[in-house]
């Protein structure tokens, strides 16, 4: 039995970058050599197992065939002779198809260690086009890899378009399409991703709400970008450098999917747009298994981005409104992330990536003056009926008198 890591590993050690999980292949044992040895068995397709001490996963070396479209269509196949290359030759990425011996020897039959050198994602084989989840892994290591500098082969860029032709991508399923997405969205520069996924072709099949927007315009004066699908990008990367949270990420990819769906004759304005894309949004989250506080806060932002824009011009009822309906006061840690979203979709236009946004600022001050309200005594002292209308006015009093006094 001879043991290898592999994948992600080899692949961190050969960029210099710290390792956070290994995972190990097993060439020359049957599951039973294995379970002797006190491993414990997971996963439901292929062994898969625990080690008994490091809980590190230590897969059998196994070839794949093809025998049926989309990603379930595989068959898989195990015994003690097939190789450590058998097994490196099954996956997606050059880049992901080194292993490494017990004595630190580098196992690179295609030469996956020069691909890091040139920074290149290029596939392993033409193998890559049978398994259509393949497509969302390549964007998102171009997403994860894009600030060293890592760019997607031509010869694979080709394979994935002819692969969105061909209708793999259709075959991709709801859980595993927001599996990767998420993992593009937590990572450095989810605007790669989506970015990728277009270029290919498949943003349509995946995403199609996001891949409308591209070549709607928008009014030249607030939006010198014109594009709107140029400016979700541009909103999803200042989104990405102000907060880590894939739900402000999320929110702000999805923020103005209503403008996709404005009549021609209306264009280049977008009046009703931010209703509208709250049904956009309801309709996603009934495909995708969208965690809720992702659909949440997507459904608040695209609401109300318009409302933060204008803080400085809204009265104060109006003011006191959103924060209600936002429920500011409650999940005020929500309400932050609302604010970097609206942030983002302000500066994510060309021209004004640097510009202050103080109607942020403004809302932030109008929640901590409304918030200091005692809403309990206020309770105490009012008729069952009248609460909620008494609390209101006090907090619209509070604003107003911050208003006044600034």
């Amino acid at each position: 039995m001879q043991v290898y890591l592999v994948g992600g590993a080899v692949r961190d050690e050969q960029l210099g970058i710290p390792v956070t999980e290994r995972d190990w292949c097993v060439v020359g044992a049957t599951p039973d050599d294995l379970l002797d040895q006190g491993y414990k068995p997971v996963g439901k397709d292929f062994p898969v197992f625990l080690h008994p001490e490091t809980r590190e996963e230590y897969a059998l070396a196994r070839t794949e065939r093809k025998t049926a479209a989309g990603y379930h269509g595989f068959e898989f196949h195990t015994s003690p002779d097939v190789s450590i290359e058998d097994d490196l030759a099954r996956r997606d990425l050059t880049i992901n198809a080194l292993a490494r011996d017990s004595d630190g020897q580098l196992i690179d039959p295609f030469d996956g260690a020069a691909d890091i050198r040139k920074r290149l994602l290029r596939h392993v084989s033409d193998a890559f086009a049978e398994d259509p989840v393949r497509i969302l892994r390549a964007a998102k290591f171009a997403a994860r890899f894009a600030q060293l500098g890592f760019r997607i082969a031509p010869e694979t860029r080709d394979l994935m378009r002819q692969m969105v032709v061909n209708g793999e991508a259709d075959a991709l399923v709801p859980d595993r399409v927001w599996k990767e997405a998420e993992a593009a969205l937590a990572g450095a520069d989810p605007r790669v991703f989506f970015e990728t996924l277009r270029s290919c072709g498949a943003l349509r099949a995946v995403f199609p709400e996001v891949d409308a927007l591209f070549g709607v315009p928008q009014p030249a004066q607030w939006h010198p970008e014109i594009d709107t699908g140029l400016h979700t990008m541009m909103v999803l990367e200042q989104a990405s450098l102000r907060s880590h949270e894939i739900a402000t990420r999320f929110a702000a990819l999805v923020h103005d999917l209503g403008k996709a769906t404005t009549r021609a004759e209306e264009l280049p304005s977008h009046r009703g747009h931010e209703a509208k894309g709250r049904d956009l949004i309801r309709a996603m989250s009934q495909r995708l298994p969208l965690p809720r506080a992702c659909s949440k806060l997507a459904l608040l932002v695209a609401e109300f981005h318009t409302h933060c824009h204008r803080a400085g011009d809204l009265n104060v009822k109006t003011i006191v409104k959103v924060l209600e309906k936002t429920d500011a006061f409650r999940r005020p840690e929500r309400f932050e992330q609302f604010l970097l979203a609206c942030e983002a979709d302000a500066r994510g236009r060309t021209g004004f990536e640097d510009r202050d946004y103080p109607q942020a600022g403004l809302f932030r001050a109008a929640l901590q003056a409304a918030a200091a309200v005692d809403a309990a005594e206020i309770a105490r002292q009012s008729e069952a009926s009248k609460i909620g209308e008494n609390i209101r006015r006090a907090r619209i009093n509070a604003v107003r008198q911050l208003r006044q006094a600034a």
